[in-house]
This record gives C-alpha cells, structure tokens and sequence, in this order.
C-alpha cells in the first residue's frame, strides 16, 4: 500500500485567498523562530569568514521601531577584500564543471524553501510585507535560482557546436563563459528575491559575487547568505558586505576589480550606474531602474474585475513595488462607475501589523518614505482632490510605525508629476480618457516602460493594446494583479526604455546568458 505525499502550497504573488490554516500555522512557528534571532549582532562574510567593519548600524522594524538586530558597517577596505576574495575564489569556481555549480545552487535554493516560514516571519518583520507577500518574496527567490539552473541544463552549459564549410578537420564551438566578479546591489523591497536571483544567475553562469543588501533590509541579506553557506558554496565565492553609508556601494561602482554589475533601484542612480561604471573598457552593466506602471481601462471591461486588480496592484505592500499600478486611464463613460468600486475594494482593506494574519497592509519602509507620501498628498489636494485616503495611520498602537493610508487622487492635469513620477508609496491617480487612443498615448508618454495592465472583453483592443504598449511585462484583465504578480518561468519579469540597461527578463529564457560573454573556439586536426 502506497500513500501520496501531499504537494507543499506554493505561494506566489499572484494568490488571491488568505484562508489555508495549515499555511498560517506554519507561519506562527516561523515567526516564533524568527524571534529568537532578534537583537543579535551580525558580521560581514568575506572569503568564508566574519568581519567586522567600522562600527556598527541598527535595523529597527517600520512597524514600531523596535530593534531587530545590529550590523556591521562596512567600509571600501572591506568592499576591496571581499572583490579580492572573490577574485582568488574564480578560477576554481568558474572552471568547476557547470553541472556541479548547478547541483550546488539547487541545494541552496532547497534550504531557502526548507527555510521560507521563518525567512519569511523576518522579511515581514523587517520591510512590512504581510504575509502571502512576504512568503511570495522568500519562495520566488528559490524558484530564481531553480531557473536559472534549468537554463544552464537545458543549454548544455551554453556550448553549442557549430558549422565547419565542409572540412571535417575544421571543429568550432561556440561557448559561454562567465566574466569573473560580480557586485549585486540589492534593494529593501524584494530583499530575498532582488538578491537571491540576481546572484544566483551570476553564479551558476560560473562568476563570483560581492553582495550588499539594502540598509533597510540587512537581515533578509544575512539569512541569504547564511543558506549560500549551509548548502555548499565554497567560501570567497559569495562574499557579504553591509553598509549604511554610501562607501560601500561606491567602491563596488568604482573597483576596477570588479567585471560586473547588477543594480536594483531608481532610474537616477542606476542610469548614472550605467553611464560610469565602465572606465578602463566596456563592462556588462545589469540595471533595473522602476516604473511609472499604467492600467487601462475599457469601457468594454469587467470593472468589478478591473477595481480589484487595480486595487491589489496599486497598494499591495504599500505601493513600493517597481511595478506598482500608480496611474489609472478610464474611459470616460466607465469612470465614475470604475471609481466607486475602487473606493469601496480600497475602503475594505485593514491596516496594521503586517506579520499578523488579519492585516493585508503594513507600513511604509521608512521616514523618507512618509515624507514622499505627505508631499504626494499636498500636490494632489492643491491641484486636484482626494477621493479616500491622504493622512497618516496612527490608531490602533500603530502611532510607532510608518503607516499611512491607501491614497487615491483625481482631477489632476494629466501631464500632472504625480501621473509621471514614480512614488513608491500606496498612491494612485485615476484619469478619464476619451479613447484607447488618449489612453494608449498617454502610458507610453514616459522613460520609463517596465509594467502595464488592461481590462477588455473586445479581443480587437485586447489585441491593439499587446502590440502598442511600450512595456516589458504586459497583463490583461487579471483580477490578481493590473500591473504585478509576475513569477519566474511564468512571467518574465524585465522592463523597456528607462526600466532596464538590458531589455533581458528575469526568470525568462534569456538572463542568466547576460552573465557571461561568448568565445568562439576552433580547433584544427
């Protein structure tokens, strides 16, 4: 007699229901365990072992202020050690034979996912993600590193043989090969995954990596790099350097020593990332530099369906996701009723503690953050109006944290800033438009060009919005998500114009080849 071992609930971003009682009480564990490695003092990992830098910083949670931990801080001898380390670890790393590069990274991936309960009671702790976000986060980033490991299998490495005009003694190859040291500079709002895939499509293409997380997520970092070690990989070949000050990030921009770079974050830095990184010769520059994310909405639209999917998209974990739906076009004749329902989907969201199970919405990440709201506020009430939200959260024991309200702004001019720069912060812009035309027009009107929704049941508008829309990542009449939710090997996730250096999809066919360069070897008998 056989028994069927019951599949384990993956949660992405796109899961709509929060009602799996066996997935929450494996959580409460999770954040039982989280809780016993709060207020602990971590170092830096550089080749293999800990360091400290100069002095230390704090993390305190968004959600009360309360500390989680102490860090090192790093300093560029820190930074130059670890590119050293990383530089000494290549050779034996890069030559290894991909298929046990692969065999270790789906072992770290393992970990991560063995681990996701209290990962995830961390990350929520740490950014204020609730809890399906924060366990989409921590599992994404092991289904980057799976992909990226699939891609090298299914490429046989990247070594392809190739044509020899008809002499046999004539033999060609054409073989990817990794660069060397990578630097991956990660941001607070996927912490895990913006981390983890990155260094894990570095890695498997044979390279090294000096890794800096997020100031405001350093613990996230820790516990990355902490699985990278217990599953495997050899020391120097994943070095950790955390910093709060801008020393660290500098000399990873600046090091000659290092033979890449991928950056996560806003245009302004990483186009300037972009333009000078490369001094000596060109360099592979990965960026990806945000969205100004536009939902279309037609006339011809389910808009119970549309409401909900702007709604998630606009204000899931406070708007401060790259692909955060932060401007909506209606057109004209739908636009009250589109509104109204959007108010009332916005109205029933509860606030509060993200780590609990009844709080859909946390806090923003930081002061700055409750600044960039509140000036967003002012502009929309002195040259438009609010229809809900506008004004800190404060009741309910939340006065120690940085929770503000779902905030939805109309009657802005539509060349408005607040329907042109990216907020970060749960802060949406409704406009009517007279046609997909208007509409259509107005989403392109931008650098950036990273997400984009659509809600139609006209196959024709469906069909002209696909081929008109200047943007990477594309959805149409989905009630999970207008402009996010995208998952590796379902949806690339990359942007166009501004959004990217690269124009290449993480979790999608082509990202892990931008890690290494082409060589074409032919060899004579």
């Amino acid at each position: 007699m056989t028994t069927e071992t019951k599949p384990r609930l993956k949660i992405t971003y796109a899961t709509l229901r929060n009602d799996n009682e066996e997935l929450h009480a494996q959580f409460d564990s999770g954040v039982e365990k989280a809780k016993a490695l709060l207020g602990v003092h971590h170092r830096n990992i550089v080749g293999g072992r800990e360091r400290d830098g100069e002095g230390t910083f704090e993390k305190r949670t968004p959600i009360d202020g309360s500390v989680m931990g102490t860090f090192a801080r790093g300093t560029r001898q820190d930074v130059r050690d670890a590119i050293a380390a990383a530089r000494e670890a290549f050779p034996a790393w890069g030559g290894r034979p991909w298929q046990e590069r692969v065999a270790i990274l789906r072992r770290v991936a393992d970990v991560i996912s063995e681990r996701q309960m209290e990962f995830s009671a961390l990350l929520a702790m740490e950014v204020g993600k609730n809890r399906l976000e924060a366990l989409g986060d921590v599992e994404e980033t092991a289904d980057l590193i799976r992909w990226s490991c699939d891609m090298m299998e299914r490429n046989d490495g990247f070594d392809y043989p190739m044509g020899n005009l008809g002499d046999e003694t004539v033999h060609t190859r054409s073989v990817l090969k990794p660069y060397g040291v990578w630097a991956v500079i990660s941001p607070f709002n996927f912490p895990f995954a913006l981390s983890g895939g990155p260094a894990g499509g570095a890695l498997a293409a044979g390279n090294t990596v000096v890794y800096k997380p997020s100031s405001d997520a350093p613990l996230s970092g820790v516990c990355l790099t902490q699985a990278m070690r217990d599953a495997g990989v050899p020391d120097g070949v994943f070095n950790m350097v955390m910093g709060a000050g801008a020393s660290v990030g500098a000399e990873l921009q600046e090091n000659d020593g290092v033979d890449g770079i991928i950056f996560t974050g806003s245009f302004e830095v990483g186009f300037h990332l972009y333009k000078n990184f490369a001094r000596v010769h060109p360099k592979p520059v990965i960026v990806e530099m945000g969205g100004k994310n536009p939902a279309i909405v037609s006339r011809k639209a389910d808009l119970d369906e549309a409401a909900e999917g702007i709604m998630r998209s606009a204000f899931g974990f406070s708007g401060q996701k790259c692909s955060a739906n932060s401007r909506v076009y209606v057109e004209r004749m739908v636009y009250e009723p589109l509104l109204d329902l959007l108010v009332k989907k916005t109205e029933g969201i509860t606030i509060g503690d993200p780590v609990k199970r009844e709080n859909w919405l946390g806090p923003v990440i930081n002061q700055r953050a409750v600044d960039r709201y509140e000036e967003a506020v002012s502009e929309a009430r002195r040259d438009g109006r609010l229809v809900i939200g506008g004004e800190r959260v404060t009741e309910n024991g939340l006065d120690d944290g940085f929770f503000v309200a779902p905030t939805i702004a109309v009657d802005l001019p539509k060349d408005h800033r607040l329907l042109r720069d990216e907020l970060f912060v749960p802060f949406t812009v409704v406009a009517p438009v007279d046609s997909i035309d208007e509409a259509l027009r107005l989403s392109n009107d931008t650098v950036l060009g990273l997400t984009a929704g659509f809600y139609s049941e006209d196959r024709a508008e469906v069909d002209r919005f696909l081929d008109e829309i200047e943007a990477g990542v594309v959805y149409v009449n989905r009630r999970a998500g207008a402009t996010t939710g995208a998952w590796p090997g379902i949806q690339p996730f990359g942007g166009w114009k501004g959004s990217t250096a690269t124009g290449k999809a993480g979790g999608g066919f082509y990202y892990v080849q931008q890690f290494m360069r082409e060589q074409s070897q032919t060899i004579v008998d």
